[in-house]
C-alpha cells in the first residue's frame, strides 16, 4: 500500500472515529476466514515461554539528581503488555523504567514512574487507565506515554472504535495538563512464528491502524512515535536475542531499542531538547505535511515522530514530521524506591 492510499484510509478511519462511524474493517471477512488455520498454527508457537509476570517498576529514578524546590517529574505509562513490560525479568528492563531513567538523565532531575498499563488491554481499557492516572488531581503526570493497538488488531476491534478510545484518552490527559506521547501500533508482521499470508495481512492492518492512531492523537494535542517494524531488522538478524522467551513480547534488548526511539520525543514534549533540534532538518527528510500524509509516512518508517504544527490548512491540520536520532538510554537504578505520597 502506498503512503498516499494509506493516508486516505487513515483519514477515513480517524473521521469515522471522530463522528461516530461504524467499522471500516482492516481486513475482509473472507480473508480472515482463509487465515483461521494460519492463526491457530501461530498461536501454538506464540506465548509458550515461561515469563508470565510483569516486573513492578513503579518508583523514583535518578536518585543522584537533586533539585532545590522542584518536585520530581512524573511519568505515567498506559497501554497494553508492551507498555507494562511483559516478557522481561527485571524492573529495570521495562520500557517505563528505561524511559524514566533516560528522562532523569536528560532533565538532571528525579523522575517518579507510575505504570497503569495492563497486559492484554485494548484501546477500550484506556478510559479506566486514564481514570486511575487522574484520580488524584494534585498529582497529574507531567507526561504520559501510551503504547496500545496490537490487541485491537488481533481481537479485530473496528479501527474507528480503537481510534475513538485513544483520541478520548489523549484529550482527557491533555486537558488535565499532561503531555502525551503515543507509541503507535507495532508491526505484528515481525512476530517470528507468523507466516504468510497472515504476516502480510498483519503488517497491513498494523500500519493502517498506526496511521489512524497518529491522526487521532495529534489532533488532540499529543505526539506520536511509530513503533512499526522498529525492531524488524534486529528481529530478522537476532530473533532469539530480541524476542522474549514467549516469542511474542520484546526481550530486554528489544525494549531498550524501543525506548531509545521514544525518549527524544518524551524529552521534546517537555521542552528539554535543544531548540535547534526542534526545527525540521531537510537532510533527514523532515518537514511540515498534512497530518494524514505525515501519519502515513510515519507508519511506513518506524521511529518517526509526528506532532501538531498548524491547526488548519487546505488539506486539514498540518503536522511536523521528525526523524529524531535515537539516544542511548542509561542503565536504570537497580532498585526503584517506593513512590512518595
Amino acid at each position: 500500500m502506498t503512503s498516499m492510499s494509506r493516508a486516505r484510509v487513515a483519514r477515513r478511519i480517524a473521521a469515522g472515529a471522530a463522528y461516530g462511524g461504524g467499522g471500516i474493517g482492516l481486513v475482509g471477512a473472507a480473508a480472515v476466514g482463509l487465515l483461521l488455520a494460519e492463526v491457530q498454527l501461530a498461536k501454538r508457537h506464540v506465548g509458550n515461554g515461561t515469563v508470565a509476570h510483569v516486573p513492578q517498576a513503579d518508583g523514583r529514578y535518578g536518585h543522584g539528581y537533586t533539585t532545590s524546590g522542584e518536585p520530581p517529574l512524573r511519568l505515567t505509562m498506559l497501554g497494553d503488555s508492551t507498555a507494562a513490560g511483559q516478557g522481561v525479568h527485571r524492573a529495570g528492563q521495562t520500557p517505563g523504567a528505561l524511559l524514566a531513567s533516560g528522562l532523569a538523565a536528560v532533565a538532571e532531575r528525579p523522575v517518579e514512574l507510575r505504570n497503569v498499563a495492563s497486559p492484554g488491554a485494548r484501546s477500550d481499557d484506556l478510559d479506566r487507565q486514564v481514570a486511575l492516572t487522574l484520580a488524584d488531581p494534585t498529582r497529574v503526570p507531567d507526561i504520559c506515554v501510551i503504547m496500545i493497538g496490537a490487541n485491537d488488531v488481533t481481537n479485530r476491534m473496528p479501527p474507528t472504535r480503537s481510534v475513538r478510545h485513544l483520541s478520548a484518552a489523549v484529550r482527557r490527559l491533555r486537558t488535565a495538563g499532561a503531555e502525551v506521547v503515543v507509541g503507535t501500533c507495532p508491526d505484528l508482521g515481525t512476530i517470528e512464528p507468523v507466516q504468510q499470508p497472515l504476516r502480510w495481512i498483519a503488517r497491513r492492518a498494523s500500519r493502517q491502524l498506526a496511521a489512524a492512531q497518529t491522526i487521532g492523537a495529534v489532533e488532540q494535542g499529543g505526539r506520536t512515535v511509530s513503533l512499526g517494524d522498529l525492531l524488524g531488522p534486529e528481529f530478522a538478524a537476532n530473533p532469539r536475542e530480541l524476542f522474549g522467551p514467549d516469542n511474542y513480547h520484546p526481550s530486554a534488548e528489544g525494549y531498550a531499542t524501543a525506548a531509545m526511539a521514544v525518549l527524544p520525543t518524551v524529552c521534546a514534549a517537555l521542552g528539554l531538547w535543544p531548540a535547534e533540534e526542534e526545527r525540521p532538518d531537510a537532510s533527514r527528510r523532515e518537514g511540515f505535511l498534512p497530518v494524514a500524509r505525515a501519519a502515513a509516512e510515519a507508519a511506513s518508517e518506524a521511529g518517526t515522530e509526528v506532532a501538531a504544527a498548524v491547526p488548519t490548512g487546505p488539506k486539514g491540520p498540518w503536522a511536523l514530521l521528525k526523524r529524531r536520532r535515537r539516544r542511548r538510554v542509561p542503565e536504570p537504578d537497580a532498585t526503584p524506591a517506593t513512590p512518595s505520597t
